[in-house]
């Protein structure tokens, strides 16, 4: 136990047992390392694999917005549920769980959401920014536009929480308020879809509350979620599942690995979150979910991909992303590799395990 800045006490047993998930090769040696934790759930939520700590307690960042738009569903949100539904209106329900990049389409569908509940842009209450894209970012400064709340990343699933307040007769002035009827549901249903019931609460990026999870808690839920379709029909996990399965590119973007994830494997439910989170569920129930020690995006395709590998998925797309080229001079001279067993070992408690031989 260490201090933080103010004086408090500081847990920092979420680097106590990380592992090695990947290594940065440069030429013939091995440049840096990222550690980490990464946990396998079974259909029935039990831990079926584990590297590092499955009980690590992360914040799920952004891969928590799935969780977010079940309780959404549950609250009374009527976005793509209905089995007629316009495949148009099935994407809203995929934008509620994006981190988009701010192409048209995300900023339109934003629109659409809020225009559905009779709102204005301006009722988003998440943070402004420009575009995540590099490219959209780039034009819409260059048309002389500042930060927005409506093209926020986030500004997807903060409509979807407006608009689920106007379904249920709740104040959209304090949406983001923890204590907020909305808020409290988020949190009950969090709780279910992990089995977690002790969960610290904190501010995302985006000003919506946050909920700490157990690292196979995320994991669970998102095989909850995936496999909803067939096991519950007609039921929020499962409307949600087949919102983000069939509409991967409004979850994220153009080029998106997250979107190239989803596009490539059948009914993957697949979200990626800051500081080096990433959960996915199977349609079968299994859940993934890996926390990348040091918070870098960079390695966490990489791993997810081995990881659904070493599960007997198999598909192209596991290979593009499998591999991420480290350039030299603009040319591939190595790559980030994940260093995951396989098959992926059951869980249990042997500390930390050192890099594949051969690689120092």
């Amino acid at each position: 136990m260490s201090s933080g800045a103010a004086g408090t006490p500081m847990d920092l047993s979420l680097a106590g047992r990380a592992v090695p998930l990947a290594a940065v090769v440069r030429g013939p040696l091995v440049e840096s390392v990222h550690l980490g934790h990464l946990v396998v759930t079974g259909p029935d939520g039990e831990v079926e694999a584990a590297v590092g700590d499955p009980q690590a307690r992360v914040w799920p960042r952004s891969s928590l917005k799935p969780l977010q738009a079940v309780a959404c569903l549950q609250a009374g949100l009527e976005l793509g549920t209905a089995e007629d539904a316009p495949d148009d209106e099935v994407a809203l329900l995929a934008l509620a769980c994006a981190s988009h990049s701010g192409e048209q389409q995300h900023l339109d569908g934003v629109l659409r959401i809020l225009d559905g509940a009779g709102l204005a842009p301006s009722a988003l209450l998440n943070t402004p920014d420009v575009p995540y894209d590099p490219e959209q970012a780039v034009a819409w400064r260059a048309a002389g536009r500042g930060p927005m709340a409506l093209v926020q990343n986030c500004s997807g699933k903060h409509a979807a929480m407006l608009a689920t307040c106007v379904a249920a007769g709740w104040d959209t002035g304090g949406y983001l308020d923890v204590g907020h009827p909305l808020q409290r549901q988020v949190r009950s249903t969090v709780a279910d879809l992990a089995r977690s019931a002790h969960n610290l609460t904190t501010v995302d990026g985006c000003g919506a509350p946050l909920h700490s999870l157990p690292l196979a808690g995320l994991a669970r839920a998102f095989g909850r979620i995936a496999g909803a379709p067939g096991r519950a029909p007609g039921s929020a996990e499962a409307a949600v599942a087949r919102a983000m399965s069939s509409h991967p590119e409004m979850v994220g973007g153009t080029g998106r690995d997250v979107t190239r994830f989803m596009a490539g494997v059948p009914g993957l439910v697949a979200k990626d979150g800051a500081e080096g989170v990433y959960a996915a569920g199977l349609p079968d129930g299994r859940g993934v979910a890996l926390k990348v020690l040091d918070g870098a995006s960079r390695p966490r395709p990489v791993v997810l991909a081995a990881a659904l590998r070493a599960l007997g998925v198999d598909a192209p797309v596991l290979a593009e992303l499998g591999r991420e080229p480290v350039l030299g001079h603009g040319r591939p001279v190595g790559a980030v590799t994940a260093l995951l067993p396989d098959p992926l070992p059951r869980p249990a408690h042997e500390g930390h395990r050192s890099l594949p031989e051969g690689l120092l």
